[in-house]
Protein backbone atom coordinates (compact mmCIF):
# COMPACT_ATOMS: atom_id res chain seq x y z
CA UNK A 1 0.00 0.00 0.00
CA UNK A 2 1.26 3.49 -0.86
CA UNK A 3 2.42 5.56 2.04
CA UNK A 4 0.54 8.72 3.04
CA UNK A 5 2.81 11.33 1.42
CA UNK A 6 2.66 9.64 -2.00
CA UNK A 7 -1.12 9.46 -1.93
CA UNK A 8 -1.60 13.06 -0.76
CA UNK A 9 1.11 14.25 -3.14
CA UNK A 10 -0.81 12.88 -6.11
CA UNK A 11 -3.91 14.71 -4.89
CA UNK A 12 -1.89 17.93 -4.57
CA UNK A 13 -0.50 17.52 -8.10
CA UNK A 14 -4.04 17.16 -9.40
CA UNK A 15 -4.73 20.66 -8.06
CA UNK A 16 -1.43 22.40 -8.83
CA UNK A 17 0.07 20.49 -11.73
CA UNK A 18 3.25 18.42 -11.76
CA UNK A 19 6.15 19.14 -9.40
CA UNK A 20 4.70 22.03 -7.35
CA UNK A 21 7.35 23.94 -5.34
CA UNK A 22 6.61 22.29 -2.01
CA UNK A 23 7.73 19.31 0.03
CA UNK A 24 5.36 17.13 2.04
CA UNK A 25 5.93 15.08 5.19
CA UNK A 26 3.28 12.86 6.76
CA UNK A 27 2.50 11.26 10.09
CA UNK A 28 3.82 7.87 8.96
CA UNK A 29 7.29 9.27 8.20
CA UNK A 30 6.81 9.28 4.43
CA UNK A 31 7.91 12.21 2.23
CA UNK A 32 6.97 13.55 -1.16
CA UNK A 33 7.96 16.43 -3.42
CA UNK A 34 10.87 18.83 -3.46
CA UNK A 35 12.82 18.48 -0.22
CA UNK A 36 14.85 21.62 -1.07
CA UNK A 37 11.78 23.83 -1.57
CA UNK A 38 11.54 26.76 0.87
CA UNK A 39 8.08 25.57 1.91
CA UNK A 40 7.76 22.18 3.62
CA UNK A 41 4.28 21.14 4.72
CA UNK A 42 3.85 18.57 7.48
CA UNK A 43 0.62 16.59 7.86
CA UNK A 44 1.04 15.43 11.45
CA UNK A 45 -2.24 13.59 11.90
CA UNK A 46 -4.88 11.76 9.85
CA UNK A 47 -7.35 14.22 11.41
CA UNK A 48 -6.02 16.89 9.05
CA UNK A 49 -7.28 14.84 6.10
CA UNK A 50 -10.59 14.20 7.86
CA UNK A 51 -11.08 17.92 8.37
CA UNK A 52 -10.50 18.54 4.67
CA UNK A 53 -13.08 15.90 3.81
CA UNK A 54 -15.72 17.44 6.05
CA UNK A 55 -14.82 21.08 5.27
CA UNK A 56 -12.99 21.10 1.92
CA UNK A 57 -12.16 24.80 1.99
CA UNK A 58 -10.12 27.26 4.02
CA UNK A 59 -11.97 26.40 7.24
CA UNK A 60 -10.85 22.77 7.10
CA UNK A 61 -7.26 23.77 6.44
CA UNK A 62 -7.33 26.43 9.16
CA UNK A 63 -8.79 24.06 11.75
CA UNK A 64 -6.09 21.51 11.02
CA UNK A 65 -3.39 24.17 11.37
CA UNK A 66 -4.79 25.67 14.58
CA UNK A 67 -5.06 22.17 16.08
CA UNK A 68 -1.44 21.44 15.21
CA UNK A 69 -2.37 18.64 12.80
CA UNK A 70 -1.05 20.57 9.78
CA UNK A 71 2.14 22.60 10.09
CA UNK A 72 4.85 24.03 7.87
CA UNK A 73 8.49 25.04 7.78
CA UNK A 74 9.20 28.23 5.89
CA UNK A 75 7.47 31.55 5.48
CA UNK A 76 3.77 31.87 6.20
CA UNK A 77 3.65 34.04 3.09
CA UNK A 78 4.94 31.13 0.98
CA UNK A 79 2.11 29.05 2.44
CA UNK A 80 -0.37 31.73 1.38
CA UNK A 81 1.15 31.85 -2.10
CA UNK A 82 0.39 28.13 -2.34
CA UNK A 83 -3.16 28.87 -1.16
CA UNK A 84 -3.52 31.50 -3.88
CA UNK A 85 -2.36 29.04 -6.52
CA UNK A 86 -5.19 26.78 -5.41
CA UNK A 87 -7.66 29.65 -5.72
CA UNK A 88 -6.39 30.52 -9.20
CA UNK A 89 -7.76 27.20 -10.45
CA UNK A 90 -11.26 28.66 -10.12
CA UNK A 91 -11.41 32.15 -8.57
CA UNK A 92 -15.19 31.92 -8.19
CA UNK A 93 -14.93 28.74 -6.15
CA UNK A 94 -12.26 30.04 -3.76
CA UNK A 95 -10.66 27.15 -1.92
CA UNK A 96 -13.73 24.97 -2.33
CA UNK A 97 -13.14 21.74 -4.25
CA UNK A 98 -15.02 20.60 -7.32
CA UNK A 99 -16.98 17.35 -6.98
CA UNK A 100 -14.29 15.54 -8.96
CA UNK A 101 -11.56 16.88 -6.67
CA UNK A 102 -13.58 16.03 -3.60
CA UNK A 103 -14.04 12.48 -4.91
CA UNK A 104 -10.27 12.23 -5.41
CA UNK A 105 -9.72 13.34 -1.83
CA UNK A 106 -12.26 10.82 -0.54
CA UNK A 107 -10.52 8.11 -2.54
CA UNK A 108 -7.17 9.10 -1.09
CA UNK A 109 -8.59 9.07 2.42
CA UNK A 110 -10.05 5.60 1.83
CA UNK A 111 -6.68 4.27 0.68
CA UNK A 112 -5.08 5.82 3.76
CA UNK A 113 -7.69 4.28 6.04
CA UNK A 114 -8.55 7.65 7.61
CA UNK A 115 -12.25 7.98 6.79
CA UNK A 116 -14.18 8.76 9.93
CA UNK A 117 -16.28 11.17 11.93
CA UNK A 118 -15.78 14.93 11.74
CA UNK A 119 -13.18 15.99 14.34
CA UNK A 120 -14.32 18.51 16.94
CA UNK A 121 -13.33 22.12 16.13
CA UNK A 122 -10.42 23.51 18.15
CA UNK A 123 -11.57 25.28 21.34
CA UNK A 124 -10.17 28.60 20.03
CA UNK A 125 -13.17 28.84 17.69
CA UNK A 126 -15.77 31.41 18.72
CA UNK A 127 -19.09 30.10 20.01
CA UNK A 128 -21.41 33.07 20.43
CA UNK A 129 -25.02 32.84 21.52
CA UNK A 130 -28.01 35.12 21.46
CA UNK A 131 -29.44 37.55 18.94
CA UNK A 132 -26.98 39.21 16.58
CA UNK A 133 -25.56 42.58 17.68
CA UNK A 134 -27.29 42.86 21.00
CA UNK A 135 -25.09 44.56 23.58
CA UNK A 136 -24.35 41.29 25.34
CA UNK A 137 -23.44 39.43 22.16
CA UNK A 138 -21.30 42.34 20.92
CA UNK A 139 -19.43 42.26 24.25
CA UNK A 140 -18.83 38.54 23.80
CA UNK A 141 -17.58 39.02 20.23
CA UNK A 142 -15.23 41.82 21.25
CA UNK A 143 -13.99 39.84 24.22
CA UNK A 144 -13.18 36.86 21.97
CA UNK A 145 -11.08 39.10 19.75
CA UNK A 146 -9.40 41.46 22.18
CA UNK A 147 -9.32 39.85 25.60
CA UNK A 148 -6.54 37.38 24.84
CA UNK A 149 -3.99 39.17 27.00
CA UNK A 150 -2.55 42.67 26.89
CA UNK A 151 1.01 41.30 26.95
CA UNK A 152 0.29 39.41 23.73
CA UNK A 153 -0.95 42.56 22.00
CA UNK A 154 2.02 44.55 23.27
CA UNK A 155 4.35 41.96 21.73
CA UNK A 156 2.54 42.01 18.37
CA UNK A 157 1.64 45.69 18.06
CA UNK A 158 4.70 47.23 19.65
CA UNK A 159 4.91 50.05 22.23
CA UNK A 160 2.13 52.12 20.66
CA UNK A 161 -0.41 49.34 21.33
CA UNK A 162 -2.24 50.53 18.25
CA UNK A 163 -4.36 47.93 16.50
CA UNK A 164 -5.19 49.74 13.28
CA UNK A 165 -3.53 50.73 10.01
CA UNK A 166 -0.42 52.86 10.39
CA UNK A 167 0.80 55.57 7.99
CA UNK A 168 4.22 55.11 6.35
CA UNK A 169 5.21 58.26 4.41
CA UNK A 170 8.75 56.98 3.85
CA UNK A 171 10.36 53.60 3.29
CA UNK A 172 12.46 54.18 6.41
CA UNK A 173 9.48 54.98 8.68
CA UNK A 174 9.28 52.59 11.63
CA UNK A 175 6.04 51.04 12.83
CA UNK A 176 6.04 53.17 15.99
CA UNK A 177 6.59 56.36 13.99
CA UNK A 178 3.94 55.32 11.49
CA UNK A 179 1.32 54.84 14.19
CA UNK A 180 1.98 58.27 15.68
CA UNK A 181 1.81 59.78 12.20
CA UNK A 182 -1.54 58.08 11.64
CA UNK A 183 -2.92 59.61 14.85
CA UNK A 184 -1.62 63.03 13.81
CA UNK A 185 -3.21 62.57 10.39
CA UNK A 186 -6.55 61.92 12.08
CA UNK A 187 -6.13 64.88 14.43
CA UNK A 188 -5.38 67.18 11.47
CA UNK A 189 -8.50 66.02 9.61
CA UNK A 190 -10.60 66.60 12.73
CA UNK A 191 -9.09 70.06 13.17
CA UNK A 192 -8.47 69.50 16.88
CA UNK A 193 -7.69 72.54 19.04
CA UNK A 194 -6.93 72.97 22.77
CA UNK A 195 -9.99 72.73 24.99
CA UNK A 196 -12.16 70.88 22.48
CA UNK A 197 -13.98 67.66 23.40
CA UNK A 198 -13.09 64.49 21.51
CA UNK A 199 -14.93 61.17 21.68
CA UNK A 200 -12.97 58.13 20.47
CA UNK A 201 -15.34 55.20 19.85
CA UNK A 202 -13.64 51.84 20.25
CA UNK A 203 -10.58 53.43 21.84
CA UNK A 204 -8.59 50.22 22.23
CA UNK A 205 -5.66 50.74 24.55
CA UNK A 206 -6.01 54.51 24.41
CA UNK A 207 -3.56 55.48 21.67
CA UNK A 208 -5.74 58.08 19.94
CA UNK A 209 -6.96 59.86 23.07
CA UNK A 210 -3.45 59.94 24.55
CA UNK A 211 -2.03 61.43 21.35
CA UNK A 212 -4.81 64.00 20.97
CA UNK A 213 -4.55 65.16 24.59
CA UNK A 214 -0.74 65.23 24.63
CA UNK A 215 -0.21 67.00 21.30
CA UNK A 216 -3.43 69.01 20.85
CA UNK A 217 -4.64 69.76 24.36
CA UNK A 218 -8.13 68.34 23.87
CA UNK A 219 -10.33 66.81 26.58
CA UNK A 220 -10.69 63.28 25.30
CA UNK A 221 -13.07 60.46 26.18
CA UNK A 222 -12.33 56.94 24.99
CA UNK A 223 -14.90 54.14 25.15
CA UNK A 224 -14.44 50.39 24.72
CA UNK A 225 -16.40 47.28 25.66
CA UNK A 226 -13.24 45.22 26.21
CA UNK A 227 -12.46 45.01 29.92
CA UNK A 228 -8.79 44.25 29.38
CA UNK A 229 -8.40 47.19 27.01
CA UNK A 230 -10.11 49.56 29.44
CA UNK A 231 -7.91 48.54 32.37
CA UNK A 232 -4.65 49.00 30.47
CA UNK A 233 -5.81 52.21 28.78
CA UNK A 234 -6.58 53.71 32.19
CA UNK A 235 -3.13 52.68 33.42
CA UNK A 236 -1.51 54.35 30.40
CA UNK A 237 -3.45 57.57 31.05
CA UNK A 238 -2.20 57.65 34.65
CA UNK A 239 1.36 56.87 33.59
CA UNK A 240 1.25 59.78 31.13
CA UNK A 241 -0.08 62.16 33.79
CA UNK A 242 -3.10 63.02 31.62
CA UNK A 243 -5.91 62.20 34.06
CA UNK A 244 -7.19 65.79 33.84
CA UNK A 245 -7.61 65.55 30.07
CA UNK A 246 -8.39 61.89 29.31
CA UNK A 247 -11.19 59.62 30.51
CA UNK A 248 -11.47 55.93 29.60
CA UNK A 249 -14.88 54.29 29.95
CA UNK A 250 -16.04 50.70 29.72
CA UNK A 251 -19.11 51.70 27.73
CA UNK A 252 -21.11 50.74 24.65
CA UNK A 253 -21.53 53.50 22.06
CA UNK A 254 -25.30 53.08 22.40
CA UNK A 255 -25.05 54.30 26.00
CA UNK A 256 -23.08 57.51 25.39
CA UNK A 257 -25.34 60.52 26.06
CA UNK A 258 -23.05 63.32 27.29
CA UNK A 259 -22.62 65.35 24.08
CA UNK A 260 -22.06 67.64 22.44
CA UNK A 261 -18.53 66.76 21.29
CA UNK A 262 -16.44 68.87 18.95
CA UNK A 263 -15.07 65.78 17.19
CA UNK A 264 -15.59 62.02 17.08
CA UNK A 265 -13.07 59.44 15.89
CA UNK A 266 -13.95 55.83 15.14
CA UNK A 267 -10.78 53.91 14.29
CA UNK A 268 -11.11 50.18 13.66
CA UNK A 269 -14.51 50.01 15.35
CA UNK A 270 -16.95 50.05 12.42
CA UNK A 271 -16.05 46.48 11.44
CA UNK A 272 -17.94 45.34 14.55
CA UNK A 273 -21.13 47.21 13.58
CA UNK A 274 -23.57 45.00 11.69
CA UNK A 275 -25.55 46.18 8.68
CA UNK A 276 -28.75 46.40 10.68
CA UNK A 277 -27.02 48.75 13.15
CA UNK A 278 -25.36 51.14 10.70
CA UNK A 279 -28.08 53.79 10.79
CA UNK A 280 -28.33 53.64 14.59
CA UNK A 281 -24.54 53.87 14.87
CA UNK A 282 -24.14 56.99 12.75
CA UNK A 283 -27.33 58.52 14.14
CA UNK A 284 -25.91 58.21 17.66
CA UNK A 285 -22.60 59.81 16.63
CA UNK A 286 -24.42 62.53 14.68
CA UNK A 287 -26.46 63.45 17.75
CA UNK A 288 -23.32 63.58 19.90
CA UNK A 289 -21.64 66.13 17.60
CA UNK A 290 -22.13 69.86 17.91
CA UNK A 291 -23.01 71.78 14.71
CA UNK A 292 -19.75 72.12 12.81
CA UNK A 293 -18.33 69.09 14.60
CA UNK A 294 -16.43 66.50 12.59
CA UNK A 295 -16.50 62.71 12.54
CA UNK A 296 -13.77 60.50 11.10
CA UNK A 297 -14.60 56.85 10.39
CA UNK A 298 -11.52 54.68 9.76
CA UNK A 299 -12.55 51.16 8.73
CA UNK A 300 -11.71 48.14 6.62
CA UNK A 301 -14.00 47.96 3.61
CA UNK A 302 -14.99 45.50 0.95
CA UNK A 303 -13.85 46.33 -2.56
CA UNK A 304 -17.34 45.56 -3.85
CA UNK A 305 -20.61 44.62 -2.21
CA UNK A 306 -20.96 44.25 1.52
CA UNK A 307 -22.08 41.82 4.13
CA UNK A 308 -21.12 39.94 7.25
CA UNK A 309 -18.01 37.83 7.29
CA UNK A 310 -18.86 34.31 6.24
CA UNK A 311 -19.55 32.52 9.54
CA UNK A 312 -17.97 29.40 8.01
CA UNK A 313 -14.75 31.19 7.05
CA UNK A 314 -11.56 31.21 9.07
CA UNK A 315 -11.87 34.93 10.03
CA UNK A 316 -15.56 34.52 10.82
CA UNK A 317 -14.95 31.58 13.16
CA UNK A 318 -11.65 32.50 14.79
CA UNK A 319 -10.92 36.20 14.51
CA UNK A 320 -13.89 38.50 13.88
CA UNK A 321 -17.06 36.67 14.91
CA UNK A 322 -20.08 38.73 13.82
CA UNK A 323 -17.74 41.04 11.88
CA UNK A 324 -19.19 43.00 8.97
CA UNK A 325 -17.28 44.73 6.18
CA UNK A 326 -19.05 47.58 4.40
CA UNK A 327 -18.41 49.01 0.95
CA UNK A 328 -17.17 52.57 1.36
CA UNK A 329 -19.71 54.14 -1.02
CA UNK A 330 -22.58 52.71 0.97
CA UNK A 331 -20.95 53.87 4.19
CA UNK A 332 -20.76 57.41 2.82
CA UNK A 333 -24.40 57.22 1.72
CA UNK A 334 -25.50 56.01 5.16
CA UNK A 335 -23.75 58.94 6.81
CA UNK A 336 -25.11 61.51 4.37
CA UNK A 337 -28.64 60.13 4.68
CA UNK A 338 -28.50 61.32 8.31
CA UNK A 339 -27.40 64.83 7.35
CA UNK A 340 -23.66 64.38 7.79
CA UNK A 341 -21.76 65.98 4.91
CA UNK A 342 -18.88 63.97 3.42
CA UNK A 343 -15.75 66.11 3.02
CA UNK A 344 -12.94 63.64 2.45
CA UNK A 345 -12.40 59.96 1.58
CA UNK A 346 -8.91 58.47 1.63
CA UNK A 347 -7.70 54.92 1.01
CA UNK A 348 -4.76 53.63 3.07
CA UNK A 349 -4.75 50.15 1.50
CA UNK A 350 -1.02 49.84 0.82
CA UNK A 351 -0.24 51.13 4.31
CA UNK A 352 -2.28 48.37 5.92
CA UNK A 353 -0.42 45.67 4.03
CA UNK A 354 2.87 47.01 5.43
CA UNK A 355 1.40 47.44 8.92
CA UNK A 356 0.29 43.81 9.00
CA UNK A 357 3.66 42.56 7.80
CA UNK A 358 5.26 44.47 10.67
CA UNK A 359 2.89 42.76 13.13
CA UNK A 360 3.65 39.33 11.65
CA UNK A 361 7.38 40.03 12.02
CA UNK A 362 6.86 41.07 15.66
CA UNK A 363 4.90 37.89 16.38
CA UNK A 364 7.45 35.61 14.75
CA UNK A 365 10.35 37.35 16.49
CA UNK A 366 8.62 36.81 19.85
CA UNK A 367 7.04 33.45 19.00
CA UNK A 368 8.15 31.61 22.15
CA UNK A 369 6.88 34.43 24.38
CA UNK A 370 3.58 34.52 22.48
CA UNK A 371 3.09 30.77 22.81
CA UNK A 372 3.91 30.93 26.51
CA UNK A 373 1.34 33.69 26.96
CA UNK A 374 -1.64 32.58 24.86
CA UNK A 375 -0.82 29.04 23.74
CA UNK A 376 0.38 27.81 20.37
CA UNK A 377 -3.10 27.42 18.80
CA UNK A 378 -3.98 31.07 19.48
CA UNK A 379 -0.60 32.23 18.19
CA UNK A 380 -1.19 30.18 15.02
CA UNK A 381 -4.57 31.88 14.56
CA UNK A 382 -3.05 35.34 14.72
CA UNK A 383 -0.09 34.60 12.44
CA UNK A 384 -2.36 33.10 9.79
CA UNK A 385 -4.95 35.87 10.11
CA UNK A 386 -2.48 38.76 9.94
CA UNK A 387 -0.44 37.31 7.09
CA UNK A 388 -3.58 36.47 5.13
CA UNK A 389 -4.91 39.98 5.70
CA UNK A 390 -1.64 41.54 4.51
CA UNK A 391 -1.87 39.60 1.26
CA UNK A 392 -5.56 40.53 0.87
CA UNK A 393 -4.82 44.25 1.15
CA UNK A 394 -1.85 44.04 -1.20
CA UNK A 395 -3.91 42.16 -3.79
CA UNK A 396 -6.86 44.60 -3.54
CA UNK A 397 -9.16 41.99 -2.09
CA UNK A 398 -9.65 44.31 0.91
CA UNK A 399 -9.37 48.06 1.33
CA UNK A 400 -9.40 50.53 4.20
CA UNK A 401 -10.77 54.06 4.11
CA UNK A 402 -10.84 57.12 6.27
CA UNK A 403 -14.10 59.00 5.72
CA UNK A 404 -14.38 62.52 7.14
CA UNK A 405 -17.84 64.03 7.58
CA UNK A 406 -19.15 67.14 9.30
CA UNK A 407 -22.42 68.02 10.99
CA UNK A 408 -23.54 71.18 9.22
CA UNK A 409 -25.30 73.85 11.27
CA UNK A 410 -28.88 75.03 10.87
CA UNK A 411 -27.82 77.38 8.03
CA UNK A 412 -26.02 74.64 6.12
CA UNK A 413 -22.56 75.94 7.05
CA UNK A 414 -19.86 73.31 7.56
CA UNK A 415 -17.32 75.54 9.35
CA UNK A 416 -14.70 73.62 7.37
CA UNK A 417 -11.73 75.27 5.62
CA UNK A 418 -12.29 75.85 1.94
CA UNK A 419 -9.24 73.75 1.08
CA UNK A 420 -7.67 70.74 2.76
CA UNK A 421 -5.31 71.54 5.61
CA UNK A 422 -1.62 71.11 4.91
CA UNK A 423 -1.39 67.62 6.41
CA UNK A 424 2.14 67.14 5.15
CA UNK A 425 3.25 70.14 7.22
CA UNK A 426 1.45 68.72 10.26
CA UNK A 427 3.15 65.36 9.85
CA UNK A 428 6.58 66.93 9.48
CA UNK A 429 5.99 69.14 12.49
CA UNK A 430 5.19 66.10 14.62
CA UNK A 431 8.45 64.36 13.70
CA UNK A 432 10.49 67.36 14.94
CA UNK A 433 8.79 67.61 18.35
Amino acid sequence: MDRAAAILGRVLESYLGPAPPVGLRCWDGSRWGDRSAPLQVEVRSPDAVRRMLWDPDELGLARAHVAGELDFDGSVFDLLDLRDRLVERDPDAGLGLTWRERAALVGAARRLGVLGRRPEPPPEEARLRGRLHTKSRDRAAVSHHYDVGNDFYRLVLGPSLTYSCALFPEASTTLEEAQQLKYEHVCAKLGLEPGQRLLDVGCGWGGMVLHAARHHGVRATGITISEQQAVLAQERVRAAGLEDLVEIRLQDYRDVDDGPYDAVSSIGMFEHVGMAQVRAYFDRLHRLLRPGGRLLNHAISRCSGEGPLDPDSFPGRYVFPDGHLHEVGRTVSAMQDLGLECRDVESLREHYGRTLRCWVANLEAGWERAVAGVGEPRARVWRLYMAGSAVAFEAHRLNIHQVLVVRVDEHGASHMPRTRPDTVRSLRALTTR
